[in-house]
């Protein structure tokens, strides 16, 4: 267990939230980089809240964030340290509504951010949730979509198949060969007409053109290290996350992908 993970439950809340929000650019320089992928206004969502890094950036950019977070107490968490924009759904993503198994680490609480649908060996105790598709929030002027599912990503997608093909919003998706195969999910944003990009230093790269199962077998070590060490040495690069864009885009030309009109901010369906 990482340092911030035998911290983190010892510490107040909000506070740990503050320091994820601060650490994590550093953690994920793609955090930094937003204004490549994701332009002003609209809808952002992002997929595995956990304590609100993505959430808290996203609000600076989107005129409403839809926050979907399982782990019932980082949900709450999450609605009261938020902006108003900010609309938190306590519920996993995934391709059908109803009820799902949530796998979690050992303490039960969910807040490592390694909690999933698709039950892994560190996985030891489970909670009910309840589940729904994106599709089922009828979301509007969507410009990003961020999944963070550990694993469960394909499943993510899948039940966000009408807002991608008829919004075609960018897609963050975290991949990783350590948890999942690459290949379903290249496999379905290639069918929906995507394209993939990496940011493994200061530069986008084609993912057409970058192994990403050989770089992270050669960087497997540093996925090891929690989120305080990596954030501490950034240039220990483990790219674990692939952003998808429309073919023919590419990331730092958001004026193509500029939303301008107002979005509602309605109650959700399955809040």
């Amino acid at each position: 267990m990482t340092l911030a993970a035998r911290l983190g439950p010892r510490l107040p809340a909000r506070l740990v939230s503050a320091l994820a929000a601060g650490l994590y650019p550093r953690f994920e320089p793609e955090l930094r980089r937003l204004s490549d992928f994701c332009p002003p206004g609209g809808t952002a969502v992002d997929v595995g809240g956990w304590y609100g890094p993505w959430t808290r950036r996203l609000a600076r950019r989107a005129d409403r964030v839809v926050t979907l977070e399982p782990v019932p107490h980082l949900a709450r968490l999450l609605a009261s340290v938020t902006p108003p924009q900010v609309e938190v759904v306590a519920a996993a993503a995934t391709d059908h509504t109803g009820c799902a198994t949530l796998w979690l680490p050992p303490g039960g609480r969910g807040d490592r951010g390694v909690s999933s649908l698709v039950r892994r060996e560190l996985h030891t105790t489970a909670v009910e949730v309840p589940c729904l598709p994106l599709d089922a929030l009828e979301l509007a002027a969507v410009t990003l979509i961020k999944i963070d599912a550990e694993g469960a990503e394909l499943a993510v997608l899948r039940g966000a198949a009408h807002t991608v093909e008829h919004q075609l919003p960018a897609l963050f998706v975290e991949l990783e060969t350590r948890i999942q195969p690459l290949a379903p999910v290249l496999d379905w944003t290639a069918a929906y007409g995507y394209r993939g990009w990496v940011l493994p230093r200061d530069r986008w790269l084609p993912l057409d053109g970058f192994d990403l199962s050989a770089h992270q077998s050669r960087t497997c070590h540093v996925a090891e290290h929690g989120l305080l060490r990596r954030s501490l040495a950034p240039h220990r690069r483990y790219v674990n996350s692939v952003l998808f864009l429309p073919d023919g885009e590419r990331p730092g030309r958001p004026a193509a992908r500029a939303v301008h009109h107002h979005v509602p901010h309605g109650p959700l369906h399955g809040q």
